[in-house]
């Protein structure tokens, strides 16, 4: 039953953190600090990533997923990181509105 459960998406994460939390790689850019994260799409991983800026000593986080997906971590990472900056560089602290 529960290989059922697994493929379909009815199984329950062990975890207390939300899936796809898990930070791969990280960088500080312009006074912002991207991440890029884990996300599992079957047996490859998604592009994702969050941006993270203290604005008025607040924690903004923007968070992004894109559809390209790859089969290595480090292919994952740069593209990630660089697509943080992209984001940053075409919106700057807009993201967070």
């Amino acid at each position: 039953m529960s290989f059922w459960k697994n493929l379909f998406g009815g199984g329950s994460s062990s975890s207390n953190e939300p899936a796809g939390d898990k930070v791969l790689g990280e960088e500080g850019y312009k006074g912002f600090l991207i991440k890029a994260i884990e996300m599992k799409a079957g047996s490859e991983l998604q592009l994702a990533g969050t941006i993270e800026k203290d604005i008025g000593g607040e924690l903004k986080t923007y968070r992004f997923v894109r559809a390209d997906r790859m089969s290595s971590r480090d292919d994952l990472i740069p593209l990630a990181l660089a697509k943080g900056r992209q984001i940053i560089d075409e919106q700057g602290e807009h993201i967070f509105r």
